[in-house]
């Protein structure tokens, strides 16, 4: 089992396909990170040298923010936006929609399950 930016790559999968497993990285970059690293995207992750694992690594080292650098910057820039009071901040603090859904049919995901709100029955 390869591992490249702490992230172990299941060894059946073709090498642009395995890459996409790490945080940051999609198709697009996968392919791109290995023309840089002169690696064929093709091959199994089980018949990289380690030669080719560590161009890969180098590659990624030097030109992509990925995995826990990724996340903490995604991090603070939320923090950020909650810290300063603006709409998108406000929308992330009370779990909302962030991006302009409407909220009153949709939006289960950020929201979560329903919460029934009736009026009780009047007894009598």
């Amino acid at each position: 089992m390869a591992r490249i930016a702490g992230v172990d790559l299941p060894r059946e999968t073709r090498v642009d396909i395995g890459l996409t497993r790490i945080y940051g990285i999609g198709r697009a970059l996968s392919q791109e990170v290995l023309k840089m690293a002169n690696v064929d995207g093709a091959k199994r992750v089980r018949e990289l040298t380690e030669e080719e694992i560590n161009r890969i690594s180098g590659v990624l080292n030097k030109e992509c923010v990925v995995e826990g650098d990724l996340r903490r910057e995604v991090a603070m820039n939320i923090k950020r936006l909650m810290d300063i009071g603006c709409y998108r901040g406000l929308r992330h603090r009370r779990g909302l929609p962030v991006r302009g859904q409407r909220t009153r049919s949709n939006a289960r995901t950020r929201k979560g399950p329903r919460k029934t709100v009736g009026a009780k029955k009047k007894t009598t």
